[in-house]
């Protein structure tokens, strides 16, 4: 398994825009091939961080160009651009 983070910043006051509109991709986020678990986490004030579960790094870096189409239907509420970073899983534990 894959794992590819990526944190963000959101502008100031558009949390709630940036929240609608990955609501309204959710097909599209879980869409992606080789997608297993994602998780969005955001700070009041718009930091936050995205970790998107994959089956492999390869189905991952295929992703790469649907992933920054997708990052840019948040251009309006970003503050700049996130850059993803990948990382082998050496655990996924749940309770």
């Amino acid at each position: 398994m894959f794992a590819r983070i990526t944190k963000f910043k959101m502008k100031p006051g558009s949390r709630e825009g940036a929240q609608a509109k990955m609501e309204e991709l959710k097909d599209q986020i879980l869409g992606l091939d080789g997608m297993q678990h994602f998780t969005c986490a955001m700070n009041d004030d718009g930091s936050g961080y995205i970790v998107s579960m994959v089956s492999d790094q390869a189905t991952s870096d295929g992703n790469a160009e649907k992933v920054k189409k997708l990052w840019g239907n948040f251009a309006e509420f970003l503050e700049g651009m996130p850059t993803p970073e990948g990382y082998d899983v050496v655990a996924d534990w749940s309770t």
